[in-house]
């Protein structure tokens, strides 16, 4: 009971009744078949017994990838497969899976194979030392030089702008208590960042390193400019810093501009020396306008994100589901 008067849940330690694995499905043909495969063999080698379900959220890739699962899903129940009605993105697809997601402890992992299922087992012992989350971290990443580039100078702007402390070495892979999917399922924002969700929920965290490994087939969905949009995404999100150093600016150059002006006034009316105004002129204009329609557009962000907030739609549709038709207990 909490102070308020109503109950809360209490999550205990034990063995699991039953263990979920989570995957985003975006254009993978060429790997879905062998990421099944894997994570049964993963799944089982912790315990033969030990029930468990996959769930992989195909989010409209539109490049047979849903056929493959389809068939899967036919030949096993434990396979729960779901397709999105649009390519809605690989946070809201982990959204959708944590939401049917009912095991115990719930395992979160791209579809790529560059984390191997084969550590599972591994997260899972780590995670029954007592942590309500553990991460796997990844060593050297066998991704473009450009990607781990972009990716690390994201975490440092993200880190200095939020107050966070997220290490640039750890992506989706990771084992989830049923308490902290059952809180990150509740969050609910339009916008929803996985890894920045977890991070600021500020659960007990261990950690487990492995060795990255290659694509198994296919390339990367993730272009700049979509990396670009989802990093101002989750900045805008996780803090409003971009806003005060808009201000911290404004004055700045209010106060430089005050300066030059004294400067100018004396130096035609006390040194009598004529100021050649048109070139600096032009240049401050200039300058000025174009620090105008930055701020400007730092502010429209923000104001998008209170809009699509006030909208509340959804964060995905799902379009079509096998082996989903149960309630979740979980989410009744």
């Amino acid at each position: 009971m909490n102070h308020n008067g109503g109950c809360v849940k209490v999550y205990l330690m034990r063995k699991p009744e039953l263990i979920s694995v989570v995957s985003p499905v975006y254009k993978a043909a060429g790997c879905v078949g062998e990421l099944y495969r894997r994570i049964v063999e993963a799944v089982k080698s912790i315990d033969a017994t030990l029930p468990y379900e996959i769930i992989f959220v195909e989010d409209c890739g539109q490049d047979g990838s849903w056929e493959k699962i389809r068939d899967l899903a036919l030949q096993d129940p434990h396979l729960k497969a779901v397709q999105l009605s649009r390519n809605f993105g690989q946070h809201p697809a982990i959204t959708a899976g944590l939401a049917l997601a009912a095991g115990d402890w719930v395992v979160v992992m791209d579809c790529d194979l560059q984390d191997p299922p084969e550590e599972i087992p591994r997260l899972y012992a780590k995670a029954l030392e007592g942590y309500d989350m553990v991460c796997a971290r990844r060593g050297k990443r066998k991704d473009p030089l450009w990607k781990r580039l972009t990716s690390r100078l994201f975490v440092a702007v993200f880190n200095r702008l939020s107050g966070m402390s997220y290490d640039p070495q750890v992506a989706n892979f990771r084992i989830l208590s049923r308490l902290v999917a059952d809180t990150y399922s509740r969050m609910g924002e339009s916008v929803p960042s996985f890894g920045g969700h977890l991070e600021w929920l500020g659960f007990n965290v261990g950690y487990i390193d492995i060795r990255h490994q290659p694509r198994y087939s296919g390339q990367s969905s993730y272009s700049l400019r979509k990396l670009f949009k989802l990093a101002a995404n989750v900045i805008v999100a996780y803090s409003n810093k971009p806003l005060h150093i808009s201000i911290s600016l404004g004055f700045f150059m209010a106060f430089f501009s005050t300066l030059y002006a004294l400067y100018i006034v004396a130096k035609k009316y006390w040194a009598g020396v004529s100021v050649d105004g048109w070139t600096s002129l032009m240049v401050s204009i200039w300058f000025l306008g174009g620090m105008v329609v930055g701020n400007l557009g730092i502010i429209g962000l923000y104001l998008g994100k209170v809009y699509d907030e006030a909208k509340g739609r959804p964060i995905y549709v799902v379009a079509r589901a096998i082996n989903c038709e149960k309630n979740n207990p979980r989410n009744p």
